[in-house]
């Protein structure tokens, strides 16, 4: 098990940079944005003076080698790097970034009024200028927080119901736009609103469907999703203790047990939970061995199953590198969270964490639903008529499809899972990944990575 979620330093971009044949030098660093948080910013300088494509070209080689958090969203072409009087970089000297999109990428204007009202909300929310319909929230420093302030924008704006995951779906204004107008075409479909928990609360779909695997194969970890968070500087304990247990107030989920009733599944709300945070102190160990036993712990606590039923389905560990050096371990099952709700979750602690680490109160608004109002609707008149229009919709799609995609493996699919395998890496040229890019953005499909 590979710990997942360790923080890249700016030193190791700056240091993948130099290994790109045009670049001559590189510096990375963590800027304050116009909207106030800190977003990667680089300067480069050019080993070749015809340099006007460069930045566009090193964002997408770094895409390749990098998560894409940690591709800067802000660059910068230099001639050369400001230098002390002692020969090193100046790094206070260097100047402000350009904001808006890359130079030499392509860039398209806003071709209508609903357009150019979306590129005004990006500007704003993302403190840059000149949007184009098909640039990316996320390339331009579009996060998980800053998607939650644009899609409320949005809502406000266009007078309908959008969810935030619309904007991970379609994080370009022509996609989004796309989005907007179906979801007003779609008259009738009521919003998600709260409802009163003095009433048995019922999965969703897609809760159903995880809870009705573990009752076949209960005790496993397979839908155990680990994560973990490499935190650096001095940290205060019990300060992240407070905002844990701010986060797990704010989202009824991570509060959320399941029981049976009359055989059926329901979730049950915990009015509050104490989420325990132990410390495991690894400062005695040398280097070597101390990243070898915090991958050891982290794949432990991995393949920890969880009791659907009584919970809670979150765990977290903090493991103690150095004295300012710790690793956050989380463990959340997939019934109460995805991979998107980890982005959230991240987030969230970081902002948290800076205002009570201040004395401040917590920045975040409180949420106007929660997830079990989500599966209230859908289980309502209303989600059934849209489940059954996008059941018909892909039933048109899928027509004449076999039923049971029989890869050619090298012995008979079993009838129970086994789990047991290996991983195999492998290296794809770059013309091919290329090329199949391509093929996902004109068939709209999962874009590579």
């Amino acid at each position: 098990v590979k710990i997942r979620g360790f923080r890249i330093e700016p030193g190791e971009i700056e240091a993948l940079l130099t290994r790109h044949p045009q670049v001559a030098a590189a510096v990375v660093m963590a800027r304050p944005s116009a909207t106030g948080d800190l977003r990667l910013t680089a300067w480069i300088v050019p080993r070749d003076e015809a340099a006007a494509a460069l930045a566009g070209e090193l964002r997408a080689w770094l895409r390749e080698r990098l998560p894409e958090h940690m591709v800067p969203a802000a660059w910068s072409i230099l001639a050369a790097l400001p230098l002390t009087p002692n020969g090193k970089v100046d790094r206070r000297a260097l100047p402000a970034p350009e904001t808006g999109p890359v130079a030499g990428e392509a860039w398209t204007a806003p071709r209508s009024p609903e357009e150019k009202l979306l590129a005004e909300l990006w500007e704003e929310v993302l403190g840059v200028r000149r949007v184009g319909i098909f640039d990316s929230f996320f390339e331009l420093g579009g996060h998980s927080l800053l998607a939650t302030q644009l899609v409320s924008r949005v809502r406000k704006a266009f007078g309908v119901s959008l969810p935030v995951r619309a904007l991970f779906e379609s994080p370009t204004i022509a996609g989004l736009l796309a989005t907007v107008l179906q979801t007003k075409r779609d008259e009738g479909i009521a919003a998600v609103v709260p409802v009163p928990r003095d009433q048995l609360l019922p999965l969703s779909a897609a809760q159903e469907r995880l809870w009705f695997l573990e009752q076949l194969e209960p005790g496993r970890s397979t839908y155990v999703m680990p994560a973990a968070l490499r935190l650096l500087g001095d940290l205060d304990a019990g300060v992240l203790h407070q905002v844990l247990a701010e986060v797990v107030r704010r989202h009824e989920t991570l509060r959320t047990t399941f029981r049976t009733v009359d055989g059926c599944p329901v979730q049950e709300i915990r009015p509050e939970l104490v989420l325990p945070l132990p410390v495991v102190d690894l400062g005695r160990l040398p280097g070597a061995a101390r990243e070898a036993e915090a991958e050891r712990l982290a794949a432990r606590e991995a393949g920890r199953a969880f009791d659907l039923a009584l919970g809670p389905l979150l765990r977290v560990t903090l493991l103690r590198l150095a004295a300012a050096e710790h690793l956050l371990l989380f463990q959340v099952h997939h019934v109460i969270a995805d991979a998107w709700s980890l982005s959230v979750l991240t987030g969230e602690l970081v902002a948290l964490y800076e205002a009570f680490s201040q004395g401040k109160a917590s920045p975040l608004p409180d949420l106007p639903v929660q997830y079990a109002d989500f599966a209230v609707w859908q289980r309502g008149a209303d989600g059934e008529r849209l489940f059954a229009k996008q059941t018909a919709y892909w039933r048109q799609r899928l027509a004449g499809a076999p039923p049971v995609l029989e890869l050619p493996t090298d012995r008979p699919r079993p009838l129970v899972r086994t789990f047991r395998g290996a991983g195999r890496a492998l290296v794809v040229p770059r013309e091919l990944t290329t090329e199949l890019k391509a093929l996902s953005r004109r068939s709209s499909a999962t874009s590579l990575r």
